[in-house]
């Protein structure tokens, strides 16, 4: 059986959309999470970030006689529901607390100021950017199928259109475009 042109194309436009409708879920997942990793260095897609500034009574127990039930004692006056996990002294007169999920209470045991850092995970952000950072093998095979189905759409694109409009045409040139503008990130 011989493939005419116009049949390649009418085949190609057909599975071109499919794929497409079949995976436009996993691309727009893909697109966002990558967005937000992005910018990790402004926007956290896991955690958000909230800080309370407070002032216990001071001053606090020094270093040396600092115990667990003091960070426990401490954090009941401060408010703070989270559960200790550990402390430690940065230096001579910080205080660090490690709470449950993260979370954290840092205090001068001189003047009693202290700063409450809670981290709240961002349900649906976390869920999406887990997906960059391949959760399991069943998520690498789909992920292979998902990359094989971008390579297919990307193809049956190419000759759906014929004409000036096409590869031969606006087209082409717009695929150079495409090829050549990430080399160059490459090269600088």
């Amino acid at each position: 059986m011989k493939l005419n042109s116009s049949a390649l194309r009418r085949w190609s436009r057909t599975l071109h959309r499919d794929l497409s409708y079949f995976f436009a879920g996993m691309v727009l997942i893909y697109a966002l999470s990558g967005i937000a990793m992005n910018h990790r260095d402004t926007f956290n897609p896991n955690y958000s970030v909230s800080q309370t500034r407070l002032t216990l009574p001071a001053p606090l127990p020094e270093r040396e006689a600092f115990s667990r039930a003091d960070a426990e004692a401490l954090l009941e006056r401060a408010g703070v529901g989270e559960g200790y996990v550990k402390h430690y002294f940065p230096d001579g007169h910080t205080l660090k607390i490690f709470l449950e999920g993260g979370s954290s209470l840092v205090a001068d045991i001189r003047s009693g100021e202290a700063v409450v850092e809670r981290l709240t995970r961002r349900p649906v952000w976390s869920a999406l950017t887990k997906l960059h950072y391949n959760p399991g093998s069943w998520w690498t095979a789909f992920a292979d199928i998902f990359g094989g189905g971008l390579i297919l759409i990307t193809l049956t694109g190419l000759v759906i259109v014929k004409g000036p409009k096409g590869l031969r045409g606006r087209g082409g040139v717009e695929l150079a475009a495409g090829i050549l503008l990430p080399l160059l990130f490459l090269l600088i």
